[in-house]
């Protein structure tokens, strides 16, 4: 058997290159975002628009599509996805690409996979006509009978999976807005019982716990709303308080400004690991963005955006990721990553038509020797 790898990349997904139903009222030519990527045209001079998948704009709730991308992930050191996953009006949303696709996968065994609840509003930035509005479609903050609904359905019908991604033998489950949570939840003592809850359910199911895993966002530690540090002692230990287990980040945009070059944008951005480390009383798993561009969904060109990315930028940061996660000890060594397939915004690491699997390759090289 090969060896045990060091360290765990978890890179995002974002399962929105399928059709359902509900996604139509975005994308109505039954692609999923697809549509947005083949319908994107430069903005301004030098704008490396469209951006075209390799593998061509395939079905991602088709098991043959998805052991495709299994196979090249772990080929090249991938090891976890981490899908986005959504609750809106009552029920789920874009579920297929990982129950369909993922779970239906012959080769599901060689990636780990764990969720993190997308809990942001659905607004009209999916729609290309009316992006520029943000107006709210769905809310996401959930009430306490949606949250115990959410947590019985991951626990029922993911947890148990054998993929599942686990620390200490507890499923990992990402939360993205906490602001969000607790406002939904009435507070945040209501949010702690909420959380209390979920955590009994998962034992009584049969694991030692629940590991809650909490993103953080920018502000920090100067507003609830994203999460102030519980070490501060000018703030609330919420961090504590809720009884999360770890932190990370779901792309350097939420708090640093995506202008620019590549690596004054990572540059700044790294810069805040080690202060985080020593923030939170929790565990903080660095984090590296490919790029920024979000572009492809409007109409008038918007002016953030980053430029100069590249493989090899992308593997010196991630170098630095896991050079951090061994300084600190972090067990397990994990890092997160923007993303196995952020299309619309630029920051992917699955094989397009510029640099082939070039993104891949440097994960591969990132990890060699270590």
């Amino acid at each position: 058997m090969p060896a045990a790898q060091s360290h765990d990349i978890a890179a995002y997904y974002w399962p929105a290159y399928h059709d359902e139903p509900r996604w139509r009222r975005f994308m109505p030519e039954g692609q999923g975002e697809w549509e947005t990527i083949r319908k994107a045209v430069p903005k301004f001079s030098g704008h490396w628009q469209p951006r075209v998948p390799l593998w061509g704009y395939e079905s991602e709730s088709d098991p043959r599509a998805m052991e495709k991308k299994i196979a090249a992930a772990a080929d090249h050191g991938v090891n976890v996805f981490i899908f986005d996953w959504y609750w809106y009006g009552g029920e789920p949303f874009l579920e297929d690409a990982l129950d369909r696709g993922f779970l239906g996968a012959a080769n599901n065994d060689r990636v780990k996979f764990f969720l993190m609840w997308a809990n942001h509003d659905a607004t009209t930035l999916w729609d290309l006509e009316q992006s520029h509005e943000y107006k709210v479609v769905w809310p996401g903050a959930a009430d306490r009978a949606t949250f115990d609904a959410v947590c019985d359905r991951v626990i029922e019908r993911y947890f148990r999976h054998p993929s599942y991604y686990k620390i200490d033998g507890k499923p990992v489950f990402s939360i993205y807005e906490l602001g969000t949570l607790i406002k939904g939840l009435g507070g945040l003592p209501a949010a702690r019982a909420a959380l209390d809850a979920f955590r009994a359910k998962v034992k009584a199911a049969g694991f030692p716990g629940l590991h809650l895993q909490g993103v953080l966002w920018a502000n920090i530690p100067a507003t609830l709303s994203m999460v102030p540090g519980d070490r501060s002692p000018t703030q609330g230990a919420t961090v504590g308080a809720l009884g999360l287990d770890s932190l990370t980040n779901y792309q350097w945009c939420h708090y640093v400004r995506p202008r620019g070059e590549y690596r004054d944008w990572a540059e700044k951005a790294v810069e805040a690991w080690p202060r985080w480390a020593a923030e939170f009383s929790v565990p903080f798993f660095p984090h590296v963005s490919i790029g920024w561009d979000t572009n492809p969904r409007f109409k008038a060109p918007k002016q953030d955006y980053i430029t100069g990315a590249t493989p090899e930028l992308f593997g010196e940061y991630l170098r630095r990721a896991l050079e951090f996660a061994d300084a600190r000890g972090l067990s397990p060594r994990l890092v997160t990553v923007n993303a196995w397939n952020e299309w619309s915004e630029g920051s992917y690491l699955e094989p397009d038509t510029v640099f082939g699997m070039k993104y891949l390759e440097a994960v591969r090289d990132a990890l060699r020797g270590r």
